[in-house]
């Protein structure tokens, strides 16, 4: 369960089961709680080896009681963020305040290795990385229980029954509550599925008005994500948008060297904030929040107005129309 009462069914549903139950209940109760989620990556003073600073650990503080004012309850970390540094900066707010860990809900990621003494830049689903991955997370955010653990990106090495074996005994043992994925297919999420005796609840994709390949995949299935979005309402899966603001490329200022289709996006969202009377910010991510499939933007700035901007997301709801027009101009066609 997750804080604030966030409940998960701990062993996968049977068809007549899912049938008599609403649908993706579980994504109703994530957004119920919190309809953006704020990842941590620029926590923790940058990606160099600098120790962190007591100006970083305010800045992480203030970011949380930002976040916590507009209704943002999930914070996204990686062991690999800042080189760990995120998660040791969040954990020391967390020591300062011991009472704020109630009030949050955290998942962390492992499985991405960068180019060591030991080799190249890799995935790792070895048992013994995972179990070592999430005891140093654990440590870093001087948490007890991980609310939600992600397996990065797709380990090509993965031994199935092993990796399946690890997370049920992290389950076991508390150190996790809920197991999710990153950056994984359908196909993918099938087969580790079949081996776990509780549900995947999350898969966390690269996702945004910029690149909606999840989306056109419903429309023209060309795409790696093909029938996801079919697929996570019917497995009761969480989507989780990476890169969902697609790096403000439609909320900055316009140059000479962005496409004919970002100026022409970018005059649209404009336009649609003024008429919805919210930020540009909140048109981008209401594109996504307006799919049936309770998307969850993931927003990683680190700037107050900005997440503040984020947040009115939650007044707004595109028509169709609008949607199909941003959808539209994104594409620079009309859908087929």
């Amino acid at each position: 369960m997750y804080p604030n009462g966030i409940v998960y069914s701990e062993h996968p549903m049977s068809t007549s089961t899912q049938s008599a139950m609403p649908r993706y209940p579980l994504a109703q109760h994530l957004t119920q709680h919190s309809s953006l989620i704020y990842g941590c990556m620029g926590l923790g003073g940058g990606w160099n080896t600098n120790s962190i600073s007591a100006g970083d650990i305010k800045q992480t503080e203030a970011i949380i009681e930002c976040c916590l004012d507009e209704g943002i309850r999930i914070f996204d970390h990686a062991d690999i963020y800042t080189y760990g540094k995120a998660e040791i900066a969040f954990g020391q707010v967390l020591q300062q305040s011991p009472n704020l860990r109630e009030k949050v809900s955290i998942q962390s990621k492992c499985g991405i290795r960068f180019e060591d003494v030991h080799g190249v830049k890799r995935y790792d689903f070895s048992p013994q990385w995972i179990t070592h991955s999430v005891e140093e997370i654990l440590q870093r955010l001087h948490i007890e229980q991980l609310d939600v653990l992600l397996l990065h990106r797709p380990d090509p090495l993965m031994q199935l029954d092993e990796v399946a074996q690890t997370l049920i005994a992290l389950q076991s043992s508390g150190k996790i509550s809920h197991i999710g994925v990153s950056n994984m297919h359908t196909a993918q999420l099938d087969f580790l599925q079949s081996a776990l005796p509780f549900p995947i609840i999350a898969n966390q994709i690269e996702l945004s008005l910029a690149k909606p390949g999840f989306i056109n995949a419903s429309i023209e299935p060309t795409h790696h994500y093909d029938g996801m979005a079919e697929y996570a309402q019917q497995q009761n899966i969480q989507i989780q948008a990476w890169g969902a603001l697609a790096q403000g490329q439609f909320t900055k200022e316009m140059n000479n060297d962005v496409s004919m289709n970002v100026q022409h996006t970018t005059n649209m969202i404009i336009q649609l904030a003024q008429q919805y009377d919210v930020s540009r910010e909140a048109i981008v991510l209401a594109f996504l929040t307006r799919h049936p499939v309770s998307i969850q933007p993931i927003i990683g700035t680190t700037n107050l107005a900005r997440i503040k901007a984020c947040a009115q997301v939650n007044r707004c709801e595109l028509s169709a129309v609008d949607w199909y027009g941003l959808l539209e101009s994104t594409r620079g066609n009309e859908v087929p």
